[in-house]
């Protein structure tokens, strides 16, 4: 993103001081992930965009947002004490995998590190936001199978081609799949990124979904559109 801030509908998000931007992958998962009960919990919440989706979908919820990077804790909290929701919304410097919380969270939103390459992108900040090894998949999942009500919902944005290898940690760690959505950026392409739901509760099926994000004319698919439409100030 080119400018220190993206605004939305219903908040303002100010990211200059967090090593990951706004993005499409938050904007996503923000959109399509499960918002249902009354606590709600964003791990790693960076600029504290997902939690603050989480609160504009879900007026009845409390959220909570986590992050290991001081500057984007502070950050997230500037906007959200100037969004509509900061009763509701707080986020703090914590580490998933020390956090003890005295409650169970209904829902669990991540959008989690994900670069495995030898070779990643240059700044301290931007590796610890993005890099696997700082928390790899077995560890966040163990963690969110711990902080999950027994009738909760986990969210996740990954790259297509991890989905297999986390829904088998999933599995291991009793969280079924209850939705996956496949992400294409254009329709003749095949999956970039895939939005997975689950449940510690058994499930017969899965609902299968498809979103492509591009028109053959280069604007936001209709699909995307109607997806974010209650964020996005326009649809080009």
């Amino acid at each position: 993103m080119p400018n220190d801030f993206f605004r939305f509908k219903q908040f303002c998000i100010h990211h200059d001081r967090c090593a990951m931007k706004v993005g499409t992958d938050g904007v996503l998962l923000g959109a399509w992930g499960c918002v249902e009960g009354d606590y709600i919990l964003d791990i790693g919440t960076g600029s504290g965009l997902i939690a603050l989706m989480a609160a504009q979908r879900n007026p009845h919820a409390v959220i909570h947002g986590i992050d290991v990077d001081e500057k984007a804790v502070l950050q997230a909290q500037e906007n959200i004490a100037a969004s509509p929701f900061s009763d509701r919304v707080t986020c703090v410097l914590q580490d998933v995998l020390t956090y003890c919380p005295s409650i169970r969270y209904n829902t669990i939103l991540c959008n989690p590190p994900f670069f495995t390459e030898d070779t990643l992108p240059e700044g301290a900040s931007r590796i610890i936001a993005r890099n696997n090894s700082v928390l790899p998949f077995p560890l966040l999942i163990n963690r969110v199978s711990l902080l999950l009500a027994t009738d909760g919902k986990f969210s996740v944005i990954i790259p297509a081609g991890l989905s297999q290898q986390f829904i088998s940690l999933c599995m291991a760690n009793g969280l079924h799949l209850l939705n996956r959505c496949q992400v294409r950026t254009v329709s003749n392409k095949p999956p970039r990124r895939v939005m997975l739901c689950f449940t510690p509760q058994a499930q017969t099926s899965v609902v299968e979904t498809f979103l492509c994000l591009v028109a053959p004319d280069g604007s936001r698919s209709p699909a995307y559109s109607e997806l974010t439409s209650e964020f996005y100030l326009d649809k080009s």
